[in-house]
């Protein structure tokens, strides 16, 4: 799939997008509370999701959401399936190789998460040598998973699905998005987890276009910079996290 407009469709190819334009916006809706589906509306919604809707408004486009798996949103982006990836994609030099990002809208870092049984026994990664660790595919923290020494990663296409495993004795911890980890606890645990303090790669977040595309990256980064200055930033920031950025 690709924009519905004609202007912008050729506008990938030669590297413009033009002004009113419907950008298809490639996210992964398990992700809460960046993007998520709403329970009772079955709509995609959440910070990212916001956000990126105004932006666009600042340049006269409108979005059209496009469900797909996080794995699978780089690719999109480098085939024309979609015009931006807006799914809490943490910045990466590796990632920055493939596809452009805008300037940062989030300051991210991983966590790990263990049963409260496990508290004691699983501090730090080190302690998690030789040990299971469940992980979200594709994600920044299925990738420093992988860097523990003897650890077997079990990666999911949804980050609740790893929380499930870890509860039910699959993996001896969950390492992922601090806001994500513990926004999901809050809103889904039982009380039987618990957030570790240490806070690993800190790192930022940002939205992804291709390279082919600097035009559109342009535009994004100017209507960051609005929202930003006129504070429709901090009140969707605070809408979807209760706190002063």
């Amino acid at each position: 799939m690709k924009t519905k407009l004609t202007a912008l469709l050729v506008g990938a190819c030669i590297g413009t997008t033009a002004l009113g334009a419907e950008l298809l916006v490639g996210t992964d809706a398990g992700f809460a509370p960046f993007e998520f589906k709403d329970e009772k509306t079955n709509e995609i919604v959440g910070f990212d999701m916001d956000l990126i809707k105004a932006i666009a408004a600042v340049n006269g486009d409108t979005v059209k959401i496009q469900n797909m798996q996080f794995a699978g949103l780089i690719p999109a982006i480098q085939g024309n399936m979609i015009d931006v990836a807006a799914a809490g994609m943490t910045i990466t030099p590796a990632r920055q190789k493939q596809v452009h990002f805008t300037d940062s809208y989030y300051e991210v870092g991983l966590v790990l998460a263990v049963m409260n049984k496990d508290a004691d026994k699983y501090k730090t990664l080190n302690d998690l040598e030789n040990k299971t660790i469940c992980a979200q595919i594709g994600t920044t923290g299925s990738m420093l998973a992988g860097k523990v020494k003897g650890a077997k990663v079990t990666n999911y296409d949804q980050i609740g699905e790893a929380f499930m495993d870890m509860k039910m004795g699959g993996c001896q911890a969950v390492l992922n998005d601090k806001t994500v980890t513990t926004y999901y606890l809050s809103k889904k645990g039982d009380g039987s987890m618990t957030v570790l303090p240490h806070l690993y790669e800190p790192s930022q977040n940002g939205f992804a276009v291709s390279k082919r595309n600097p035009e559109l990256l342009k535009k994004l980064n100017h209507g960051l910079k609005v929202i930003k200055e006129n504070g429709t930033y901090d009140k969707i920031y605070n809408k979807w996290f209760a706190e002063k950025k």
